[in-house]
Parts: C-alpha cells; structure tokens; sequence
C-alpha cells in the first residue's frame, strides 16, 4: 500500500529555530518515510572521528597491500555523521548504478546499502559512481516529522543527485535552499513546506 504523504527521497532542511544543536543546519535525505515513522542521513556532517580509509582500516577490511592501493583514492574521502541513532551502524548512500541484495531504492538514482559488503566493495574500487559514506541516522516516529514541519521547524523539498553527493559539504545546505529559491540570507523561522 503506498503511503499518501510520503516525504521519502525529499530533504529536510533545518531551519534557523532549530532547538537540537545536532541539527544545526542540517540538510537530511529521508530515506524512508510510512505510517511508522521516518528514517533519514544526515549528508552535510562529517563525522569527526573518521576518514573512509580509517574506517576501512578499523573494519580491517582490506590487507597491508590493499590498503596502500587505494589509500590515493580515499584520501580526503569523509565518513558522515548521520544522525545520532545507532552510530555504529554504517551506511552507503549511493547512486543506483550498484546493487546487491540488500540494497533498497529510494529515489531518483538514489539507493541505500547497509552492508560490509557495499563498503568493501568501495575499497576495493567495485563500488557505485557515487556515494557517500554514514555512521549513524535520524529517526522519527510516527506523526513526528509531520509536527515538526508544522511546526517550521523543517523545510522539505525535491533532493537531487548533484547536491546529495556534492563533495563541498559547506555548500549543500545553502545549495538545497537555493534550489527552491531560498536565500539563505533572508531565511527566517516562519516558512513551512514546499
């Protein structure tokens, strides 16, 4: 059964009332959205413990050899701060161009991998074009994200491929709210959704 009012695949940009510091200007993909709640990444975070390859590196996922290879590659790669749910679980947001099993299509390209397997793929160069590293992830319950969208504290909008793997993370925010003719500059508490 399809859900009427389905935020998935949509962003969620915080808006500057945002009470929860870890949402400070915050730019979330909703991943999933029903009558059960919400799950989203954050995607304008990096996360302040980890760079993909100490990651890898921790997960021992790839030998002393392999690890030199494609150290080159995953310099300067980040591993995002997803949300403060279950920072331990990993996630690869990705374009659709990969898929295993356990892979789920979102939206518009967009696909979610939770597996060791997506991130050994990736270090080892076997991975989807796109991609973005995540540890942890934001939930709603149900009627939750709904209340505070009402409540201004969240503006929805269309998410695209270019500003979800755009690798200037200081950017995306502002580039989500230009993309619905926002000027973050003018930007006050009292809009609601688009």
């Amino acid at each position: 059964m399809q859900f009427d009012n389905s935020y998935k695949g949509q962003f969620l940009i915080a808006m500057p009332n945002m009470q929860d510091p870890r949402f400070e200007r915050a730019l979330i993909y909703i991943c999933g959205h029903d009558k059960n709640g919400t799950m989203g990444l954050v995607i304008n975070q990096v996360h302040p413990e980890f760079t993909f390859m100490e990651l890898v590196a921790q997960l021992e996922l790839l030998d002393e050899r392999e690890k030199q290879i494609h150290a080159k590659r995953a310099n300067g790669i980040n591993v995002y701060n997803g949300g403060p749910v279950e920072q331990g679980r990993g996630f690869i947001l990705h374009s659709d161009d990969y898929a295993i099993e356990q892979t789920e299509a979102i939206d518009d390209g967009v696909a979610l991998t939770g597996t060791l397997d997506a991130l050994k793929a990736l270090s080892a160069n076997e991975g989807p074009r796109l991609y973005l590293t995540v540890l942890g992830y934001a939930s709603w319950s149900a009627g939750q994200l709904d209340s505070e969208i009402a409540a201004n504290v969240w503006l929805t909008c269309h998410a695209s491929q270019s500003i979800i793997f755009n690798r200037n993370v200081e950017a995306k925010y502002n580039l989500a709210l230009n993309s619905m003719g926002v000027n973050p500059t003018f930007l006050m508490g009292t809009s609601g959704h688009a």
